[in-house]
């Protein structure tokens, strides 16, 4: 069983959850072999130990098949929920009266009240507002809020379960969006030296910088991750995504604060925004969610795939379909092939103006930027970055093409993270080793082994005038496969 890396043209990256559905090691390569780019891993179902075993599997995998692959860790955040009912459930009928109390016992819910973990919920609510529970599926109107219980009147009723999660319609929950629990789990997050970390709940750019501090404190150098899930965090986005790596659209929690009429448009503004200020996005949640216990998508999922795709996110996420569904590997492979034929689509085609009235701040922007509008307008065959923090290939991964972009690097690190970034593919290459003279060609011959160029293709290089220090992308060049080789003896090194 193989993963085919250089030669892969899906450009939309894939992240995978690992839950009880993937324990045995052979089905973490079935995920590889499938097409996970990323596998995730949820502070809130595993202790670090457990997950340290499936990252060094994970690892010892990718290594084996010759891939990269890249690790989220995922941070519970401020999860408001109920508590549990004496009979573990109690169905609540339309037009009733519900309390839910912040002093009651843990496991003292009954058909008339339930306790809530966060005790400053009285605090946050008020008469008048909406409250929803098990994402949005029942819906309290609030009469009454007194002591520690806050009375409601039943809007829409159901089956509640213990433990459902608790939102405000519209959003003003004042929970912080890292618990003590985070802060322990970043530190160890930095010890699995995880390459993503997600910040749940999110806010403002405070909450971003407070996880990174956190993160970089105790020696990690992941990115930081962003979950957009408050509706809080849809008024800071600009500051949220300033100050983040990566925008995560986690349609769950979002959609139950601002509505679900208004997710279409809004999933759309967020990965737009994202990718105007160079950022990266995945769009999260539900998105192959009936392959849980079925072997094949629905239309409807068929249709939000492609769109997300088509929208420009960088990378799509499965949540339960991997972690505890019933065919894990499917749902990749799925997943795989549905972003492929979104692809196709014809917004797709290579753009004839990008950012042509921008004024750049960065020597290595303007020269990413000038290789996109190249490469799209001289049928260029292949991009190859030679590239230490990866971020050349960001930024020409922000320009809409169907150019394969290869993050040639020395750093294991670079490797792993780009494999979150849209239509770039990592590979290794020791720049500051290479064979002096032999530095395009080998790179060239790299590509050829792996039958993405042949002769007659032209391929753009980028690369700095000192080789292997980051930031310092300062030189483009063209060259044609096979029509002579060329080295940088009669070049000279750039």
């Amino acid at each position: 069983m193989e993963k085919e890396t250089l030669g892969s043209r899906r450009r939309t990256k894939i992240v995978a959850t690992l839950g009880p559905a993937t324990e045995d090691p052979k089905v973490i390569e079935k995920l590889i072999c499938a097409g996970a780019d990323v596998l995730r891993f949820n502070f809130s179902h595993a202790a670090p130990q457990e997950q340290k075993v499936h990252i060094d599997q994970a690892r010892a995998i990718s290594l084996k098949l010759g891939c990269h692959i890249g690790i989220m860790g995922d941070l519970q955040g401020p999860k408001i929920r109920i508590e549990s009912f004496k009979e573990g459930s109690a169905e609540l009928k339309q037009g009733q009266m519900f309390v839910l109390d912040t002093e009651l016992g843990s496991n003292d819910g009954d058909e008339t009240c339930v306790g809530v973990a966060y005790v400053n919920l009285i605090k946050d609510v008020f008469c008048g507002d909406t409250l929803l529970l098990d994402d949005g599926q029942i819906v309290l109107d609030v009469i009454g809020v007194k002591n520690s219980q806050i009375s409601c009147r039943v809007k829409e009723g159901g089956l509640l379960a213990d433990h459902k999660g608790l939102n405000k319609e519209g959003g003003g929950l004042s929970a912080p969006a890292l618990t003590d629990k985070d802060k322990r789990d970043i530190i160890e997050a930095a010890k699995l030296d995880m390459d993503f970390l997600s910040v749940s709940f999110a806010r403002n750019a405070a909450d971003i910088k407070e996880a990174r501090k956190l993160l970089r404190d105790a020696g990690g150098q992941g990115h930081i991750v962003a979950k957009i899930e408050r509706a809080e965090a849809v008024e800071n986005i600009v500051e949220i995504i300033d100050a983040s790596d990566v925008i995560m659209v986690a349609r769950g929690d979002l959609a139950v604060e601002v509505g679900y009429a208004a997710m279409t448009g809004l999933q759309k503004t967020l990965i737009r925004r994202t990718r105007a200020r160079n950022k990266i996005s995945i769009t999260a949640t539900q998105m192959l969610e009936s392959m849980i216990t079925n072997a094949s998508p629905t239309r409807a999922e068929v249709s939000d795939v492609a769109n997300a795709v088509m929208d420009g996110t960088d990378a799509v996420m499965l949540s339960a379909e991997t972690a505890i569904g019933q065919f894990p590997a499917q749902a990749v492979k799925t997943m795989s092939e549905l972003c492929i034929g979104a692809e196709r689509h014809e917004t797709f085609l290579r753009p004839k103006n990008s950012r042509l009235e921008d004024v750049f701040s960065y020597v290595d922007e303007a020269i990413a930027l000038a290789a996109m509008y190249t490469a799209n307008h001289l049928h260029v065959r292949a991009i190859i970055a030679f590239t230490e923090s990866g971020s050349t290939t960001q930024w020409m991964s922000r320009v809409r093409s169907d150019i394969p972009i290869y993050a040639f690097t020395r750093h294991e690190s670079t490797r792993r993270r780009v494999s979150l970034y849209r239509g770039v593919y990592p590979a290794s290459f020791d720049i500051v080793h290479a064979e002096s003279g032999r530095i395009y060609q080998s790179a060239i011959e790299e590509l050829e082994k792996a039958g993405v160029l042949r002769d007659g293709d032209l391929v753009l290089f980028t690369l700095g005038e000192m080789a292997g220090v980051a930031g310092g992308t300062n030189t483009l060049r063209i060259l044609k496969v096979g029509a002579a080789k060329v080295d940088d003896a009669e070049h000279g090194r750039n």
